[in-house]
C-alpha cells in the first residue's frame, strides 16, 4: 500500500528557483538531440581566475579541509572587513562578518533571525525569487515594492514610503537587480535611508551581489551611509564577479549582535562552509583585477548587442540595463498578439524554437509581460538565441 504523504503548508508558496527548473528541462530536450540556446541562467560563461583556483588547491595541500567556525575563517572575514572599508568607507566588525554557501543562504538567515509571524518585509517586484521566499518561509508576511520601467527599472518614492508601517521589520533592495538590470541611485538610497531612521524597528537587506558589474557610472550602496549602519545587512559574494558560482560562497555584512544570531541559524543548518574555498575568496580580493575587468569589458559589449539586436524585433521593446547581465524586454504587444502570457511564451519559445530563457512572472507578479535573457552568455549564443525569438514572433 502506497504511503500517504503529507507535506508541511509552509513550501505551498515558497516558489522555486526558475533558471534551475529551467534548466531540467533544457537537459532532457537535449537528450532528445534539440540544440538549445540557454540564456535563462545568470552564470558567467568566463572560466575562475586561476590566481584564485590556485589558492584552493594550496590551501587543500597545506590540509585546510576540516570544519571552520560557522561565521568563517577569521582571515577572510578580515579581507571583507577591508574590501568594504575600500568600496564604501564603512568601518565593520570582523564579528560582523558572517561567510555562508552563497549568497541567497543570507537571504533566508536574515528572515529567519529578524522576522516572526504577523511581521511584514517589502520585497522588489519583479524581484529575485528568493526574496519573497524567504520571508514566507519565516512566517511573515511579504509586501511587494513594485520596481517599474517607466523609472528605468527602479522604485517609486512615495510607493515605498506608503508601504512601510508599525508592522514593518525588513525591507530588501537589490542593486544592480535581477531580473532588470536596474539600479538604484543616490536619490533613491536616500530615501531609503530617512525611511530607516524614521522607523527604528527595521531593518535593510541589501543584496549587491553584482555590485562589481555596473557599466554607467559608480555602483551606489546604502551601505555607505553610516548613520544607518546599525540597521543594515550588507549581502554580496564571489560567484557573479569572479565566475564563482559554484564554488557556492558569500557573506553578509552587519551589526555583531544581529550577525550572532545569524550565526546561530547556521550552526543548525549548515554548520559552516567550506574551508578550502575560503583562502581561494580571500585571493579573489587580495590578488590581481585583471580577470575581472576583462569579463567586465565583454558583459558590456554584450549588453550593447542583446538590447540592439531585441528593439529590432516588431513588438519588443528594452531598456538598456545598466548593471548586472540580464535583459528585461518588454512583450506585451507579443503577448497580445499571441494570446499568450510571458509563462506561455517562454515554454513555447523553449519547446517549439528551442530558446531557453524566463518569464518575468518568475520574479513576480509585476514582471508579467516582460521575459529575462541573461547576456552572460556568449555574442554567438546572443546573435542565434535573438535570432530564434525574432522567427518566432515573426509567424505570429
Amino acid at each position: 500500500m502506497a504511503f500517504n504523504y503529507s507535506f508541511a503548508d509552509r513550501l505551498s508558496n515558497a516558489g522555486t528557483d526558475s533558471p534551475f527548473a529551467v534548466g531540467i528541462e533544457v537537459a532532457a530536450l537535449e537528450r532528445q538531440g534539440h540544440k538549445v540556446t540557454k540564456m535563462h541562467i545568470g552564470q558567467p560563461d568566463f572560466p575562475t581566475p586561476e590566481n584564485v583556483k590556485e589558492a584552493a588547491i594550496k590551501a587543500i595541500h597545506e590540509n585546510k579541509t576540516g570544519y571552520t567556525t560557522s561565521n568563517g575563517i577569521f582571515e577572510l572575514r578580515q579581507t571583507v572587513v577591508e574590501e568594504l572599508k575600500k568600496r564604501y568607507g564603512v568601518d565593520v566588525d570582523p564579528d560582523g562578518v558572517v561567510i555562508t554557501p552563497g549568497t541567497k543562504p543570507m537571504l533566508f538567515m536574515a528572515a529567519f533571525a529578524l522576522l516572526n509571524p504577523g511581521d511584514e518585509a517589502i520585497v522588489p517586484n519583479p524581484g529575485y525569487g528568493a526574496y519573497h521566499s524567504s520571508v514566507y518561509l519565516a512566517g511573515a508576511k511579504p509586501v511587494s515594492l513594485p520596481i517599474v520601467e517607466e523609472k528605468k527599472f527602479s522604485f517609486d518614492h512615495e510607493a515605498l514610503k506608503s508601504a512601510v508601517n508599525s508592522k514593518t521589520k525588513l525591507l530588501m533592495l537589490n542593486t544592480p537587480a535581477n531580473p532588470t538590470g536596474g539600479v538604484l541611485t543616490r536619490d533613491d538610497l536616500k530615501v531609503v535611508r530617512d525611511l530607516t531612521l524614521e522607523n527604528q524597528q527595521m531593518m535593510v537587506l541589501s543584496d549587491e551581489i553584482y555590485a562589481r558589474i555596473v557599466y554607467d557610472g559608480k555602483h551606489e550602496s546604502i551601505y555607505s551611509f553610516p548613520e544607518i549602519q546599525d540597521q543594515v545587512i550588507y549581502a554580496d559574494g564571489w560567484g557573479k564577479a569572479y565566475s564563482m558560482t559554484g564554488w557556492r560562497m558569500g557573506f553578509g555584512a552587519m551589526p555583531v549582535e544581529v550577525a550572532k544570531k545569524v550565526s546561530s541559524v547556521a550552526i543548525n543548518t549548515y554548520s559552516g562552509v567550506v574551508n578550502f574555498n575560503q583562502y581561494a575568496c580571500i585571493e579573489a580580493y587580495k590578488g590581481p583585477q585583471a580577470a575581472v575587468d576583462t569579463m567586465l569589458k565583454e558583459f558590456d559589449a554584450r549588453r550593447k548587442l542583446i538590447v540592439g539586436l531585441l528593439n529590432e524585433i516588431d513588438g519588443v521593446s528594452c531598456v538598456m540595463p545598466k548593471g548586472a547581465f540580464y535583459a528585461f524586454p518588454n512583450v506585451k504587444e507579443i503577448c497580445k498578439r499571441t494570446g499568450k502570457n510571458s509563462q506561455q511564451l517562454q515554454h513555447w519559445l523553449l519547446h517549439e524554437h528551442d530558446l531557453a530563457i524566463l518569464h518575468g512572472t518568475a520574479f513576480g507578479s509585476l514582471g508579467e509581460g516582460y521575459l529575462r535573457f541573461s547576456y552572460a552568455a556568449s555574442q554567438n549564443d546572443i546573435r542565434a538565441g535573438v535570432e530564434k525569438m525574432k522567427k518566432a514572433f515573426a509567424s505570429v
